[in-house]
């Protein structure tokens, strides 16, 4: 379907559409009242609101539009915002056709609460949850689904990755051919896995760093093997044909390769190889929705800190770079990123965080030997002894505005886990 095509979002029945006004109406005025009050933007409680009064409001608001949607254990956020600029770019004057759920807000009613505001909408760019991928499948039948990679993160709120992976397959297979086009990850042995029952996948090669969580088969558990495939690291199972597919997409030398051999620099305002493999994956998506590859392109140069990531605030006399890592693929990617001295590591432990912080130990602080570390944040005395047994220098202030305040540095880099990093935005004025 060309990019062009309107989509005419569904009409729902009259009494549907009154149950749906009045729960909309109702959480709008709970999110007025929750900025009134410096909770935040009130995206969340008026989701939870609507979807509280009206429980099947999220397959409602999707119904009828051309929905793209956007998954993974990491980037989902930031992949999310370079493919809305991507296609809000192809739309031009158009571009109010096009809704988003920029804030982050990625469950049923965080969808259901961005839907909401533009009903009119006909293009929804939607950042999904890992568990809600099955349902938005089924229900809101995606033109295109971008699935990113699977890493370990907050297990004891999450199911295993593979129970998650296994909810994709069957989704997938039970679409069918009617099912959404996939853009994977072909790095991530479970993502390639997890997409094998799709009807088309196009495959993206990205710049992977981390391999820790894809050590096993999906399919049969046998240890996964690394191989030399025309100059670059592949991996395949020894024991079943599961094997890195070829890619029509892959990233090479900070450029985004095309089917056609074409290299693109994507010269984005977001740092990271990590992001470049962001980038690509939007890129496909956005190229298979129909968006000219160089307008594609010139939309997602427009990012610069998705809901915060990557932005620069000023606290006191110090600005700080802040930086998100929620699990240890995370850190592996921003901790190169950190060339301040000293750097802010924030930590904590509730139900956004996962209560389990075992996975310090997974990540290689080592590093960052030679520079000070300030440990800030409720969990600051579990990430001291682990950099203690790193040989890393640090020091440790619980308080994140007196960790920052006390630096003695003009610009800092700070890398957080989700609540401390959202407890910085608002302090910031940035949500």
């Amino acid at each position: 379907m060309a990019l062009t095509t309107r989509a005419t979002p569904a009409t729902p029945k009259v009494v549907d559409r009154l149950r749906l006004s009045l729960a909309i109406g109702t959480g709008n005025l709970a999110a007025f009242a929750s900025r009134l009050a410096g909770k935040g933007s009130g995206a969340s409680i008026r989701g939870q609101i609507l979807t509280r009064l009206v429980p099947d409001a999220f397959p409602l608001l999707l119904k009828g539009r051309r929905v793209l949607s956007v998954s993974g254990t990491n980037g989902k956020t930031t992949t999310t915002h370079l493919l809305a600029a991507a296609v809000e770019a192809g739309l031009g004057a158009d571009a109010s056709r096009l809704v988003t759920n920029a804030d982050g807000a990625n469950l049923h009613y965080g969808i259901a609460s961005a839907l909401s505001q533009q009903r009119r909408a006909d293009i929804a760019v939607l950042e999904t949850d890992e568990r809600v991928v099955s349902d938005m499948i089924a229900q809101g039948r995606p033109e295109i689904l971008v699935l990113l990679n699977f890493s370990r993160d907050q297990l004891d709120r999450h199911h295993e990755i593979k129970a998650l992976g296994r909810a994709w397959r069957i989704a997938l297979e039970a679409a069918g051919h009617d099912g959404p086009v996939i853009i994977a990850n072909a790095c991530d042995p479970l993502v390639v896995w997890s997409a094998g029952t799709a009807a088309k996948v196009i495959w993206v090669e990205t710049d992977t760093v981390w391999h820790a969580d894809g050590a096993l088969c999906p399919a049969c558990g046998e240890l996964l093997v690394r191989v030399d495939a025309a100059g670059r690291d592949h991996w395949d199972c020894p024991g079943c044909e599961l094997s890195q597919p070829e890619s029509s997409y892959r990233v090479e030398g900070g450029e985004i390769v095309l089917p056609d051999g074409t290299r693109i620099s994507p010269k984005l305002q977001v740092p990271g190889s990590f992001n470049v493999s962001n980038a690509a994956c939007a890129l496909a998506a956005a190229i298979e929705f129909g968006v000219p590859v160089q307008i594609a392109i010139a939309g997602m140069r427009t990012v610069a800190a998705p809901a915060g990531r990557f932005a620069t605030a000023t606290f006191g006399t110090t600005d700080a770079r802040l930086l998100l890592a929620k699990n240890p693929a995370g850190w592996a990617e921003a901790l190169p990123l950190a060339a301040s001295d000293p750097v802010i590591l924030a930590i904590d432990s509730v139900a956004a965080d996962g209560k389990d912080v075992s996975w310090l130990w997974d990540v290689d602080y080592e590093q960052l030997a030679g520079r000070t570390v300030i440990c800030t944040g409720p969990r600051a005395q579990d990430l001291a002894v682990r950099l203690s047994y790193a040989e890393v220098d640090h020091r440790i202030e619980t308080d994140l505005h007196a960790a920052i305040a006390g630096s003695g540095a003009t610009s800092v880099d700070l890398i957080a886990t989700y609540t401390p990093f959202q407890a910085l935005l608002k302090m910031a004025g940035l949500r």
